[in-house]
């Protein structure tokens, strides 16, 4: 985890934004395939709504220091 939040922190605001919006519409066509028919990993979902949870931390974190600077 420490490995992708360091490559998280080396990103843009503008970067970590458009990922979040990848990150998001993914969990949600996860949930919706999910419901239709159970894949091997069932995990999956939990598994990157980690991720986006990561990424909004680093990216609340990068937005509160340039509000500071």
């Amino acid at each position: 985890m420490k490995k992708t939040v360091k490559e998280l922190q080396g990103k843009t605001v503008a970067e970590l934004v458009k990922q979040e919006q990848i990150l998001q519409d993914e969990i949600a066509k996860l949930e919706l395939n999910f419901k239709a028919n159970l894949p091997k990993d069932t995990n999956v979902v939990k598994k990157k709504k980690k991720q986006l949870a990561v990424l909004l931390t680093v990216l609340t974190k990068k937005k509160e220091n340039e509000k500071n600077a």
